[in-house]
């Protein structure tokens, strides 16, 4: 492998005879296999090589990510240094050279973090999605929300069956000292009544604790989405460069939240076989919905899709359409959507509540209530199981209210 990165025979024996040889000859050959380019091998191989020599002193490289960046980092440490680590980048590029390396040998051991509790929770959530039927993003974040409960409760050393509103006004109070809003502390709270409901029936907590737990309220349409205006979506596309490979991917990305009204987790989901290039169709995995809904898929939203494949997706086995561009190219997740959403808005000076890819959900259905489309119309492109979802978008139409305000009454006045 060391004689197919360098040409000379004196860097191939300083890497060949360098602590963890093997080891390091199988993670690279898998960073070729998967796609990883030349001279990103060779780097990593240097990269690699230094790492190695730090943690000779090791019995084995079984370490915490703590671990790891103490045997690198530590200036207290003596070892083989003769590098220049002090800028914040060298730093970060090589705790992740190792981290992907340790990663790939089995060997990055993550500090447990024991769950209180786990049991019940693994239980509630068995049954919020066989019983309940609740969709897993929903199940996903009540998990969350009551984990942090947990872990607050936990120390204390009691049960759950002794759990009382006390002790859930003193979580709450502690979320609000933590800068938690009125919608925050409203969805940890239903979150918790969801718990302990379930509790209740299964009989490891007061079966009228859930309906006694309170949170602020938050009163139906009581705010505006907060998307930007369709004008301002139209300058975020006209910035994008056509030749730049990100922009490439990137467009494709912000298509189809602008005109599909997808969220980040199914944007993140989308894989090459929901598209149907025959029947020029786009099988989208509602997150809300128990079956895929299917869209025709839009020439402009085809040309996009097919220009990232071609010319910018990176060779990979993985079957969702949108990939990282640096190694090791996995899938994005809805936080990578995030990511490429947010900066963009905020570098065309839009001005909205949010930035996040949910602000082109809200703009693509302003725009198709400005359009005269019905609430249930609307709530089908956007995948709504409720027409209750969708109300809250029939405040947006400006247009509409002004005729109403213009409206003269006449003998009526």
């Amino acid at each position: 492998m060391f004689d197919h990165l360098f040409k000379s025979s004196l860097a191939v024996a300083l890497h060949a005879n360098a602590p963890y040889a093997e080891e390091r000859i199988r993670y690279l050959e898998h960073c070729e296999r998967r796609g990883d380019k030349h001279h990103t091998v060779r780097r990593k191989a240097w990269d690699l090589l230094w790492i190695a020599h730090q943690l000779s002193e090791r019995a084995d490289l079984h370490l915490t990510v703590d671990q790891l960046r103490s045997f690198l980092f530590d200036p207290d440490r003596k070892g083989i240094r003769h590098r220049q680590i002090d800028s914040y980048w060298t730093r970060r590029q090589t705790i992740s050279t190792a981290r992907g390396w340790l990663r790939y040998l089995g060997c990055l051991d993550r500090p447990g973090v024991q769950i209180p509790f786990q049991s019940h929770l693994d239980d509630y959530c068995k049954w919020a999605t066989n019983e309940r039927g609740l969709a897993e993003s929903t199940v996903g974040l009540y998990a969350r929300l009551v984990t942090r409960f947990l872990l607050w409760y936990g120390p204390g050393g009691r049960s759950l069956s002794q759990v009382r509103v006390s002790d859930i006004d003193a979580y709450l109070a502690y979320g609000r000292q933590r800068g938690w809003g009125r919608f925050t502390i409203r969805t940890a709270v239903d979150a918790m009544r969801a718990f302990f409901r379930f509790g209740g029936l299964a009989h490891w907590c007061e079966p009228s604790l859930a309906a006694a737990i309170q949170g602020p309220r938050i009163y139906s349409l009581e705010s505006l989405p907060a998307g930007p205006t369709w004008a301002d979506v139209s300058r975020v596309f006209a910035g994008l460069n056509s030749t730049d490979p990100k922009d490439v991917r990137d467009r494709a990305i912000l298509m189809l939240l602008a005109i599909y009204g997808m969220r980040a987790t199914e944007v993140a989901k989308l894989r090459l076989d929901d598209i149907d290039w025959e029947r020029d169709q786009l099988r989208v995995r509602r997150a809300k919905r128990q079956e895929p809904q299917v869209y025709p898929l839009l020439p402009s939203v085809g040309k996009a899709i097919v220009d990232y494949l071609q010319g910018v997706r990176p060779r990979s086995a993985h079957r969702e359409v949108f990939l990282m561009l640096m190694s090791p190219f996995r899938p994005l997740s809805a936080t990578g959507i995030y990511g490429v959403v947010s900066p963009r808005l905020k570098a065309a000076d839009i001005h909205c509540a949010h930035h996040g890819p949910h602000a082109l959900r809200h703009a693509c259905a302003a725009r198709l209530v400005a359009q005269g489309l019905s609430l249930k119309e609307i709530g089908d492109h956007l995948g709504h199981r409720s027409t209750d979802a969708t109300r809250i978008y029939t405040k947006v139409d400006l247009a509409g209210l002004r005729e109403v305000a213009a409206f003269d009454l006449g003998e009526l006045s």
